[in-house]
């Protein structure tokens, strides 16, 4: 299994790092630490609200000699509030500046989640609500087709601001529209999967597309436990299926779980912040799961998706917003 996986006219690591939920003071030592364990791959958004301090990491990692420009891959995120196609350039130049970079190797639509416009002056990142203030705070959708702000994603290849766009959060329907009017095909689509969430069908229409699968989250509730998203009983790692496999390959319950994303073809971001993790996290390509071992992982599907709008939205920003049904 190679350590990299073609996205566009590119190739982009199988692991990276993904950045989420990474406290603003960590971070910069973190994505430095992870370029000097040999990460390539660091995975960003705006909305992460840490996209400063990841670009003094990288500009620390640079001028150490420890990587060059060419060697890394940077992917970042179009936050919901800037959709319109006036606002999209701004916010992907706005990622830039925070990162230190005059160019990304990957953007990415986070949500297909249009919200009303709020000025980088009033507050940034903006998050989900229009107005933390309002007596009755919540979010305000704005009527933008996907297709419209597609067209300016389009316009920062052109400009050579991004070497290629993709989308996340996209379901099949939604991808079979974007594969229909797109002038530049999307290279990439991140979604949420895990052992507990396989999603094969969209796997298999992304790959009928030649469009590449990140999968975030690939250690399912790890990362949603701390926000009351999911508990702690539902760790994939307890499963016998992903312990008999460790056990046979003499690793953690974790590698085989993110080997296992790996084996599927596609690439995988966890996130962590311990240096010894992010040393785990890559050992991945010395080792094999055999196929009944894939089998057993993939069999613990249970459609179980902790990052979904359609909940979430409604407990936390007082909007019912459904993206999957």
């Amino acid at each position: 299994m190679s350590a990299t996986i073609s996205v566009g006219r590119g190739e982009m690591p199988a692991i990276g790092l993904g950045l989420w939920k990474i406290a603003r003071g960590d971070t910069a030592e973190m994505v430095r630490s992870a370029i000097a364990e040999g990460y390539r791959h660091l995975d960003s958004a705006a909305d992460y609200g840490n996209e400063a301090e990841v670009g003094e990491g990288l500009q620390a990692a640079l001028s150490e000699g420890l990587v060059t420009r060419d060697e890394l891959w940077v992917t970042s995120k179009l936050w919901h509030t800037y959709h319109r196609p006036e606002h999209v350039r701004a916010a992907c130049e706005r990622t830039l500046k925070d990162l230190r970079l005059s160019e990304l190797d990957l953007y990415l639509i986070h949500f297909p989640i249009a919200l009303q416009y709020v000025h980088f002056d009033t507050r940034y990142p903006p998050e989900w609500i229009a107005d933390p203030d309002a007596e009755n705070p919540l979010m305000v959708p704005d009527p933008v087709p996907l297709s419209e702000t597609w067209g300016a994603m389009e316009e920062l290849v052109r400009a050579g601001l991004v070497k290629e766009i993709g989308v996340c959060n996209y379901n099949s329907g939604l991808l079979h529209d974007l594969m229909a009017y797109s002038q530049i095909k999307p290279a990439m689509l991140q979604i949420e999967s895990h052992p507990y969430l396989t999603q094969e069908r969209l796997l298999r229409a992304s790959s009928q597309y030649d469009v590449a699968v990140t999968a975030f989250s690939p250690l399912g509730a790890l990362s949603y436990v701390e926000l009351n998203m999911a508990e702690a009983g539902e760790s994939v790692l307890e499963q016998a299926a992903v312990k008999e496999a460790a056990a046979r390959v003499g690793r953690t319950p974790a590698q085989v779980v993110l080997r296992w994303g790996i084996q599927r073809g596609t690439a995988v971001i966890p996130k962590t912040s311990r240096v010894e993790r992010l040393r785990e996290n890559q050992q991945l390509f010395d080792f094999e799961l055999n196929e009944a071992e894939m089998t057993a992982i993939s069999d613990l599907n249970r459609n179980r998706r902790f990052n979904d709008p359609g909940h979430f939205c409604e407990e936390a920003f007082g909007t019912f917003f459904p993206i999957y049904d």
